[in-house]
């Protein structure tokens, strides 16, 4: 298993279904998540700092695995902003 890190950028839902397919990019590197996309949705934004585990498919995608954000999740930041 590789990983990468960097700046997410152009998160698209690709398919709908029970496990959604979602693409982003991670700095210029194009990623896939399927297995836990429902929880990378609710996670990460466009401009946050993640790190993410998996592997390259045949299409020079990076197909997801984990992922781990760094800092405070997108939950994270809107809970802390209705605290206030």
């Amino acid at each position: 298993m590789e990983s990468l890190n960097g700046i997410v950028s152009s998160v698209k839902i690709l398919e709908l279904s029970e496990h959604p397919l979602v693409y982003f990019k991670l700095d210029n590197q194009s990623c896939l998540i399927a297995g836990h996309s429902l929880n990378f949705l609710a996670d990460v934004e466009d401009g946050m700092h993640v790190v993410i585990g998996g592997e390259y498919n045949s299409r020079k995608q990076f197909v997801v695995r984990k992922y781990a954000v760094i800092g405070q999740t997108k939950m994270m930041m809107e809970f802390n902003r209705i605290a206030i």
